[in-house]
Formats: structure tokens, C-alpha cells, sequence
């Protein structure tokens, strides 16, 4: 029997198996790493064609721009060679022995001069169309610490008043409750037959693209080249750990199902902890000096 061909397969029987029985948001994620990613590498070839050296020199090329990216992608690619061995197509997974880029740890926050400076950018910024859309999404991610998947598969039916009711997000059903600064964002957006408060301006039965090549400029001119749009949720949460909020009541907020999740946010930057350290040092001296 002749192996399908990688695309042939992948909308076929790994999609009805695999990819049709995910969650909506998952389906979303697999859906953009095939159109973007796996479809133009692998489609035409066959699936017993496609070996170890070619998933290598595809991986090696991704992960020079996104590896973590290329991380999630070579998952889905793994999987769908997992069931193409169960389904007899093929005898071994071409994805192993290819390993994950490293994880940058999770330290990384903005402090409030360098969030100052990304709201300068954001203001100067006169975009329209995508650009000024791009924009507000970057303020409601750093205004409310939600993912970006959860801002760009927002639906105008999920934004009740001051809360948005999400159907769906990577921990199931959440809450999340919005300031006014969140509110006035969403109560700007323009309105129209589309189900998506941030529709795709070619198509707008579909969410906006994920690409948000607004960022690159806003890293650029505050000045955070080493800071990662996921970042800003970073910043939320250890911002409002700083501010005493408690951990529990901040899981709640991040849609964490288990504060040992939360904790990965609460770190206080270096420059925050030697500021305080100054403060506090200076304070006792003082003191040490009125003893003398």
C-alpha cells in the first residue's frame, strides 16, 4: 500500500482521529501551524519520504526566528507521525531524536518606567486599520494579563459589561473581570456583522491573524528588545503580586487551575529587588548613624 501524501493524511484521517476531537482553541493553534508551517514544508511529500534530516533542516530554519514557536509545531508534527504509525503508514517517527529549543526561565517582566515607554510607543502610534487594532490589543493584554489567544478568539458575545466570559481558553471556561481602561478599550472597537471583536480586516468571518508585527516596533523604540509579548502577562501578574495582591485571588485572575502555576509569575525583577535593597540598606545606615 502506497504511504498519502503528508497533506492527504493530515486532512484526512489524522483530522477526523486527532485534530477534530481538540478543543476549539487548540484546533486554532494546529490549524495555523499547518497552514504556516508543516503544509508548505511537507504537504506534497510522502509521509514514508519524509525522514529525520528533513524534519532537522526544517526545525533548524524555524527556530532561528520563533523557536519556542517551533517547539509547539514539532509537537503537532510528532503526533501526527504518532498516529500515522498507528494507522500502518509508517514504521518509525521521523521527529525523534529532534529536540526542543531550551526555555528561556520566566523572569522577565516589565518595570514601570520600561511599561511608561511602551505606552509612549503605543500613543505615538497613528496607525489605522491593522496597526491601530494591533495597538489596542497590546494594551489589553498588559491591562488585563490574558493570553493572546484569548484576546485574538474574543468574541463580542463573550464581553458582558465590565467581565468577559470566555467559552473557551487553555484551562476550559473563565471569568475575567475588566477595569475601565480594558472597558474603554473594547467599547472602541468598532462594530460590525463580525462575531470578533478583533475581526481579520480580509476576512472578517475570522479572527485577526497572530501575527503582530506592531510588537517588533514597540520593542524596539522603548528600548526592550529581550522582552516577549507573552511577557506583559508576566508583567500583570508580578505587578499585582508587588501590590500585595494574594495568590490565590491572582490564579483566579491568570485562569490558573493551581497556584503552583502562578508562581512562575510572581518574580520581582533585578532591578526592582537592588532598588530595594538600596532603600532598605540606606534606612538602616541612617539609623546606624544616629546610634554613633
Amino acid at each position: 500500500m502506497v504511504a498519502p501524501s503528508f497533506a492527504e493524511f493530515v486532512t484526512g484521517a489524522w483530522k477526523t482521529a486527532c485534530h477534530d476531537r481538540c478543543k476549539p482553541s487548540t484546533q486554532q493553534r494546529m490549524g495555523s501551524a499547518l497552514r504556516t508551517q508543516l503544509l508548505p514544508t511537507f504537504g506534497p511529500q510522502r509521509l514514508s519520504g519524509i525522514d529525520r534530516s528533513d524534519v532537522t533542516a526544517w526545525f533548524d530554519l524555524y527556530s532561528r526566528t520563533a523557536p519556542a514557536g517551533a517547539n509547539r509545531t514539532l509537537d503537532i508534527l510528532r503526533q501526527i507521525f504518532n498516529h500515522a504509525i498507528e494507522c500502518g503508514h509508517v514504521d518509525s517517527n521521523p521527529t525523534c531524536g529532534v529536540r526542543h529549543n531550551p526555555r528561556r526561565r520566566v523572569t522577565r517582566f516589565l518595570s514601570r518606567d520600561e511599561i511608561g515607554r511602551v505606552l509612549a510607543v503605543l500613543r505615538a502610534h497613528r496607525g489605522r486599520g491593522s496597526g491601530r487594532q494591533q495597538a489596542d490589543i497590546i494594551r489589553l493584554l498588559l491591562l488585563t494579563g490574558c493570553r493572546k489567544s484569548e484576546v485574538l478568539l474574543l468574541r463580542w458575545s463573550e464581553v458582558d459589561g465590565d467581565t468577559l466570559r470566555l467559552s473557551d481558553s487553555k484551562t476550559g471556561p473563565r471569568t475575567i473581570l475588566l477595569s475601565a481602561g480594558a472597558q474603554a478599550i473594547l467599547a472602541r472597537q468598532p462594530r460590525s456583522d463580525s462575531a470578533y471583536v478583533f475581526p481579520s480586516l480580509q476576512d472578517p468571518s475570522r479572527p485577526r491573524s497572530s501575527e503582530l508585527s506592531l510588537w517588533r516596533k514597540v520593542r524596539r523604540e522603548a528600548r526592550i528588545d529581550d522582552v516577549r509579548l507573552h511577557d506583559l502577562r508576566h508583567t500583570f501578574a508580578s505587578h499585582a503580586v508587588m501590590r500585595g495582591v494574594p495568590l490565590p485571588v491572582l490564579s483566579h485572575l491568570l485562569g490558573h487551575s493551581r497556584d503552583r502555576m502562578t508562581l512562575r509569575y510572581a518574580h520581582v525583577g533585578d532591578r526592582e529587588a537592588e532598588d530595594a535593597a538600596e532603600r532598605i540598606g540606606a534606612q538602616v545606615a541612617a539609623l546606624l548613624d544616629e546610634v554613633a
